[in-house]
């Protein structure tokens, strides 16, 4: 991975292809940008399009911040990796707590943003047993570490089914979430119980949008990426069958196969780039 310099931190990444306009793919809670592999081999090896993964500040190979950190820290430290990159016009997409970064991304800087993607994520605010859930989940994940909470979640993040017959997928899923700094994670969950509401802003939305789920996610659950995609124009939906909350990783060919689409059908990559 590289790392930039940005907003006071280091933030790590990686920057593979040439076509164009970039993918900028963001991760969710608690993983990093490793679990974006499958989407990075197929757009930018195989399609030979740009895509850029960072790893969010407290995540990864980036600075851990602990205390809270806001979805607009986080939005705005994408923002400054772009402009170290030099990139603007992007393809914007998140799963999870990286949906509702491209959310917030979308709403401070609309013009850097050409497409949405937008998977197992939902766009309604914070309610008062939310908040209470998840600063009392920071508490416990600084005093104990991510090892219990991970292996509590594993079978909601990852269908159970798939957990059995997908266990390398599964390994996966498990490593990241207790690899996460608990300082970082805690600090996120944090930020999220201040979550603003998207919905008034879903139907300013005037650049193509994909929105993803899994069908058999429990966290998002399907009701709220149709609530997204009702109100966003003209949004496209796709449900992907037999998966979770992680239906890129789950069902990679699938979920390849709609961001493809959408991909090729608003922004083609030239022929000879790559």
């Amino acid at each position: 991975m590289e790392t930039a310099a940005v907003n006071d931190i280091t933030v790590a990444y990686e920057d593979r292809g040439t076509g164009g306009p970039p993918l900028v793919l963001v991760h969710g809670h608690p993983f990093d940008s490793s679990m974006w592999g499958p989407q990075v081999r197929e757009f930018a090896w195989d399609q030979g399009r740009r895509v850029i993964t960072p790893d969010l500040r407290g995540y990864g190979g980036s600075t851990i911040v602990p205390g809270r950190t806001n979805l607009d820290v986080f939005a705005r430290d994408i923002a400054a990796l772009l402009d170290h990159l030099g990139v603007d016009g992007i393809v914007l997409g998140g799963l999870s707590m990286g949906g509702q970064i491209v959310l917030e991304f979308h709403r401070l800087f609309p013009e850097r943003v050409r497409g949405l993607l937008l998977a197992d994520t939902f766009a309604r605010g914070e309610t008062e047993k939310g908040r209470r859930w998840r600063n009392e989940m920071a508490d416990r994940l600084l005093r104990e570490g991510m090892g219990g909470y991970a292996g509590e979640v594993l079978s909601k993040m990852v269908a159970p089914y798939n957990v059995e017959a997908l266990p390398d997928v599964a390994r996966h899923v498990h490593r990241m979430m207790c690899g996460a700094p608990p300082e970082g994670a805690a600090a996120a969950l944090r930020g999220r119980a201040e979550r603003p509401d998207y919905t008034e802003m879903l139907p300013r939305i005037t650049v193509p949008a994909l929105v993803v789920v899994g069908q058999d996610d429990e966290y998002t659950p399907v009701a709220d990426a149709e609530f997204m995609a009702e109100r966003i124009p003209d949004a496209e939906l796709a449900v992907i069958e037999g998966a979770a909350h992680m239906p890129n990783l789950e069902r990679p060919a699938e979920f390849n196969a709609v961001l493809h689409r959408f991909l090729d059908s608003h922004f083609p990559v030239a022929a000879g780039t790559g």
